[in-house]
């Protein structure tokens, strides 16, 4: 199994056992929905019930092999924010984001999608809310041409698949049509 195949496994695996709901989204989402691209760190949204849950979580990864923050894993609960964990074996980075508590978030969650990824059943963001959270991101960046490529990519491979009405409405709802028209006049790269 690939380095990427072995990290999702024991992930999946460590958030099933913790009771966690969990989707893959950033890079992964878009290349599987889009074009490939180079990434050595994986985006995981969790939902945990409770903080006992990231406990729960947190001893599945034992120190020896797992690097992470107990306490910026505890306090990102709280905000509801993101911690990281570094598997050292394979020096791949899981970025676990805990999911936002707003229409949006709660809606992509539920429409998450189980697919097989580099041979790991694990469910991963739709195409459409990929592009959303995308944009997002980009926005708050400042303007990210990466994300603006991989929305692009998605588009380049995938666009008569997609809800248009459901994409013109969260665009429309999240105030993103400036990054949506700049996302559709980029070209992707792949």
């Amino acid at each position: 199994m690939s380095g990427i195949g072995l990290v999702l496994a024991r992930m999946s695996a460590a958030l099933e056992r913790a009771g966690i709901p969990f989707m893959i989204a950033g890079s992964f989402a878009s290349t599987t929905h889009g074009l490939p691209r180079a990434t050595q760190d994986l985006d995981v949204v969790i939902d945990p019930p409770d903080i006992a849950a990231i406990e729960a979580l947190l001893r599945e990864f034992p120190e020896a092999a797992y690097y992470f923050d107990r306490d910026a894993a505890l306090d990102a609960f709280r905000r509801r924010s993101m911690f990281n964990l570094i598997d050292q074996e394979t020096g791949w980075k899981v970025d676990f984001i805990i999911r936002k508590r707003r229409a949006f978030s709660e809606g992509e969650f539920s429409r998450r999608q189980r697919i097989t990824l580099a041979g790991v059943d694990v469910f991963v963001a739709t195409a459409e809310d990929t592009i959303i959270a995308k944009l997002e991101w980009s926005r708050q960046s400042g303007g990210s041409e990466r994300q603006r490529r991989d929305v692009a990519g998605i588009l380049a491979t995938s666009r008569e698949n997609l809800d248009g009405a459901y994409l013109q409405r969260w665009v429309a709802e999240l105030q993103l049509a400036g990054e949506w028209k700049t996302a559709c006049e980029t070209e992707p790269i792949g």
